[in-house]
């Protein structure tokens, strides 16, 4: 191959693309649930919306690979955790990775302030998204390094916020109580997934001296505390209704059935109790996808609530 494809190929490959399609369900997931609660669907809002976070999430990938180097030297890539492995393998482009991941979140917090005063939004859409940039830079980044200080689990969990969030407050043009009562079982889902991202570099992380729930308490909590937060989330959604915030058209019944998926994914992964690298990657990734697929069918269901 050529040189030049090569090069272009590793950077596309420094991105993994692939991980974006989460973040634009979860995206998806809020803006649905603000046009269920009565916001009108603007396409142009839902477009720019998404490309704030989409060059969000892409700067974090470039940016986590060039500050975790060092520790991706002691892991192996897979095929959700342990880093793209592109710069182990080609570290002429570290430096490109830092930059390339800052412009990216320059160009983020512009479209933020772009859109912030094309639509008249409030200051505090623009301060929300500008957070949401320095909480994935800093998540990995120095002096704070949160995944290096207890904290990566705590940012994870905020971020997914701002995922749901960035949907939701682009159209509704505000978070309101109804938002953060729905992200409540989406924040415990999110648990999971942190869970099953940490799993597989256990072993790289503690040697990296990334201080991580897994890395302090092992695989075997991370599998009990999937079952708890997987269950939990399915009472939060037969909850909900009794708020009377949400529209009695939202079933919130099929929401707790959808969260099944993750109950008897999490019972099975128990049971089996995977503990070596080998075995828990495998069950970590079918876990992983079973989450996707989760998020696509809420998105399916609220598609259908909307038309």
């Amino acid at each position: 191959m050529d040189y030049t494809v090569q090069t272009f190929v590793n950077i596309v490959k420094l991105g993994r693309p692939q991980y974006l399609a989460g973040n634009f369900l979860v995206f998806t997931m809020g803006a649905l649930l603000a046009v269920i609660l009565g916001s009108e669907f603007v396409s142009s809002k839902f477009i720019l919306g998404y490309l704030i976070l989409f060059t969000a999430h892409l700067s974090v990938h470039y940016s986590n690979d060039y500050f975790d180097f060092e520790v991706d030297h002691l892991t192996t890539p897979n095929a959700i955790s342990g880093g793209s492995g592109v710069l182990v393998k080609n570290p002429e482009l570290k430096e490109f990775s830092k930059w390339f991941g800052l412009t990216l979140m320059g160009i983020s917090i512009s479209l933020a302030l772009i859109f912030t005063v094309i639509f008249n939004y409030p200051v505090t859409f623009f301060l929300f998204l500008l957070f949401g940039n320095l909480l994935a830079w800093f998540y990995t980044a120095p002096p704070i390094k949160l995944v290096y200080r207890r904290l990566g689990e705590v940012a994870n969990i905020i971020a997914v916020v701002i995922f749901l969030g960035a949907g939701y407050f682009a159209l509704n043009g505000n978070l309101d109580l109804p938002f953060f009562i729905f992200a409540l079982p989406v924040i415990l889902l999110q648990i999971i997934f942190i869970n099953c991202f940490e799993i597989p570099s256990m072993e790289g992380d503690k040697l990296g001296n990334k201080i991580t729930w897994i890395v302090l308490r092992g695989r075997e909590f991370a599998y009990r505390l999937n079952v708890i937060c997987a269950f939990l989330a399915m009472v939060s959604f037969l909850l909900i209704p009794l708020t009377g915030l949400f529209p009695s058209n939202l079933d919130f019944r099929l929401l707790a059935v959808i969260s099944l998926i993750a109950i008897i994914m999490g019972i099975v992964t128990l049971i089996k109790k995977p503990l070596d690298e080998v075995s828990a990657t495998k069950f970590a990734t079918v876990n992983v996808f079973a989450l996707f697929l989760m998020s696509f069918l809420i998105d399916a269901y609220f598609v259908y609530v909307v038309w």
